[in-house]
């Protein structure tokens, strides 16, 4: 597996990550933890060494199995690990809003050690920004952790322009995690990828498939489960995956000249953008995360970039990319 640097950091990872949100929640019942941590055993035999996971996933049942999986092999790996939800630390109980107090992001590392069975979290990121607590005090706090030596570096998750550069000024911030794919192109055109070349910062994007849409194996008649979150979000509609299936043509053409997959397409497209993206792909299948790392060899050239940009420019996608409720509680 090749690798990138996340930014001016030297933090280096794989060139694609493993998120590991979807072996727990969001997409319905979780993985059996016999079967995660195989796969996450079996990502790392295949050279992945960026896992990401959160507190809020589960909760807390991700970063558990997260945590024994890895523990093994834990100086081979990079742990990435998210704090801003307002989550009862000992019942695991969400009131749904945020909570970034200092005092509760220390008690948060301090149990996230536990789960995760380490000494150390390698890139902390806070997963949602919250308006009621200064910037300065967040990233205050993460400063200190990491001259403590619990954090190694820090992130954030879906914060705006101003955020960074807040963040950034009082403790480096490490990489940005927010959605980005073939289909939410925002960070484009709002100015996030500019500010984090000038900053030195790297780009993680999450859902890079678009939350599986992108893989093809969805169109407008698939049955979405209870509890997968698709069910209630707009672009998974079953009009608005209907009029989206024309991204999937496209990258189908694409894939068909290259002798490749449309995930492996939609997860080269990324890749090409900037060297400091480090995409992080979920599946629960062994055999779609060997589909995924594949990508990493997936040759495009410059034509065949613009010649996915100028096809995609003709779409318009259906459908806001997630609930309205969640995108309520994003800073960007």
């Amino acid at each position: 597996m090749k690798t990138r640097t996340l930014g001016s950091s030297g933090l280096e990872v794989s060139a694609l990550g493993l998120g590991c949100m979807g072996l727990s929640s969001a997409y319905g019942p979780a993985t059996d933890n016999s079967e995660a941590i195989n796969l996450i055993r079996g990502a790392f035999d295949l050279g992945v060494t960026l896992f990401d996971t959160a507190e809020a996933y589960g909760p807390f049942a991700n970063e558990t199995v997260v945590g024994e999986a890895l523990a093994p092999i834990r100086d081979g790996v990079v742990i990435a690990t998210k704090f801003g939800f307002d989550i009862d630390l000992q019942t695991g109980a969400r009131s749904g809003g945020l909570n970034s107090r200092p005092d509760h992001i220390r008690a948060v590392v301090e149990a996230m050690l536990k789960r995760l069975r380490t000494d150390r979290i390698d890139l902390l990121y806070q997963h949602r920004v919250d308006p009621d607590v200064p910037m300065e005090d967040v990233a205050g706090a993460v400063k200190d952790l990491v001259a403590a030596g619990k954090v190694g570096h820090f992130g954030l998750s879906e914060a705006s322009l101003e955020s960074i550069s807040r963040a950034h000024a009082v403790q480096p911030v490490t990489a940005l995690q927010n959605e980005y794919s073939l289909w939410s192109r925002d960070v484009e055109t709002n100015g996030a990828l500019a500010l984090c070349e000038d900053l030195g910062i790297g780009f993680v994007p999450f859902s890079p498939l678009g939350a599986g849409f992108l893989t093809g194996k969805i169109d407008a008649d698939t049955e979405l489960a209870p509890g997968d979150f698709r069910s209630i979000s707009p672009r998974f509609s079953a009009e608005a995956r209907a009029a989206n299936m024309a991204v999937v043509d496209l990258l189908k053409r694409t894939a068909t000249d290259k002798g490749a997959t449309p995930a492996q397409i939609a997860l080269a497209w990324l890749l090409a953008r900037k060297p400091w993206i480090v995409p992080i792909p979920g599946t629960t299948k062994l055999h779609r995360l060997q589909e995924n790392l594949g990508s990493a060899e997936v040759d495009l050239s410059p034509e065949d970039i613009a010649a996915i940009d100028a096809a995609a420019a003709r779409i318009d996608i259906q459908g806001a990319r997630l609930p309205e409720a969640v995108l309520a509680q994003t800073n960007r």
